[in-house]
């Protein structure tokens, strides 16, 4: 779960991703708004596998295809709506951004753990580097790799019984 605050959006993500599609020759099926309405319930971070499990367990007759599952996250990635985001183990990882703050990662690469934070300091930073180089920055991304507090403790030490005697 995350600590950012959402941002106030003007649209909901559901009219933003019909906006999107409308202007792509498509439309809001009931299966797109359902995958919708899937990945805004929470603001956790998932993987197409668990996405699918999600929609597959959908108690209300509202399920999903595990293709369109595949086709509608390339879609909303397209519409503004979620980014990828690198994880360790070889999964691509989701997460929104449309209604949260611009917003960086510390990832570990032992368990996948994944922690967000924001930091001004270094967003100014970003602004002035590009600045000297006449670059106009419209965002950034910043994943920083390494080990999490749980996996850098050093392991417990297990005493067998004969040492305890």
């Amino acid at each position: 779960m995350s600590d950012l605050a959402a941002v106030e959006v003007a649209i909901s993500p559901a009219g933003k991703f019909r906006e999107y599609l409308a202007l792509n020759g498509k439309r809001l099926t009931r299966e797109r708004e359902t995958i919708v309405e899937e990945v805004f319930s929470t603001h956790d971070h998932f993987d197409t596998d668990q996405l699918v499990s999600r929609v597959s367990n959908r108690t209300d007759g509202r399920r999903v295809s595990r293709a369109t599952v595949y086709r509608t996250l390339l879609e909303m990635i397209g519409a503004g709506l979620l980014r990828k985001v690198a994880r360790s183990q070889n999964r691509e990882v989701f997460e929104h951004d449309y209604g949260y703050p611009q917003h960086d990662h510390l990832i570990c690469s032992k368990c996948g753990s994944l922690t967000e934070f924001e930091n001004a300091p270094l967003s100014r930073l970003l602004e002035s580097v590009a600045d000297e180089h006449a670059f106009r920055m419209t965002g950034h991304r910043l994943e920083v790799y390494g080990l999490c507090s749980e996996c850098s403790r050093p392991p417990r030490m297990r005493h067998r019984k004969l040492d305890m005697i």
